[in-house]
């Protein structure tokens, strides 16, 4: 039991580097250290970041992939749900996204709710299904009063349906 937790805090210390090395935008450091963390110990934060990393570099295959790996590992983590949705989406893939995203909207282990609402809204705007999409939006802004991206999308969703 003591490796497995020493390889644990490792592969976290791992993914910590990785995701810095994502945010200042170097994607083939990033996938090198999450594809280190995961040797050492899969954690479906390090297959989501993977994904996530993979979307920037525009594989969105490959970053589904490793959502829905994430998920089998942690099927109550929502993060993946929420990115699968949104990749699906940038793949003009909206009745699909949406199933992914209402998962989201549900996960049990789940910190940023408002981005499947609002993921939610932009995949209803794209279907034209407006009053769902308003609604959505409005779950975001519910949870989450500051999010300006919601807020942006729900004052064009009125001027668009006036």
């Amino acid at each position: 039991m003591r490796m497995s937790q020493e390889a644990l805090t490792r592969a976290w210390e791992v993914l910590q580097d990785a995701y810095q090395a994502q945010m200042e935008g170097d994607y083939e450091r990033a996938e090198e250290l999450y594809l280190s963390s995961l040797e050492l110990h899969p954690t479906a934060e390090a297959h989501t970041f993977l994904g996530w990393t993979y979307h920037f570099q525009g594989r969105l295959d490959e970053a589904i992939e490793q959502c829905k790996r994430a998920i089998s590992i942690d099927p109550d983590f929502g993060n993946p749900y929420n990115d699968i949705g949104a990749y699906l989406i940038e793949l003009g893939r909206f009745d699909e996204a949406i199933g992914w995203l209402q998962q989201a909207t549900e996960a049990r282990r789940y910190e940023p709710r408002h981005f499947p609402h609002y993921n939610l809204g932009r995949a209803y705007v794209a279907k034209e299904l407006y009053g769902q999409a308003r609604k959505s939006f409005q779950a975001s802004l519910e949870i989450e009063p500051r999010y300006s991206l919601a807020r942006q999308a729900l004052e064009s969703l009125r001027r668009m349906v006036n």
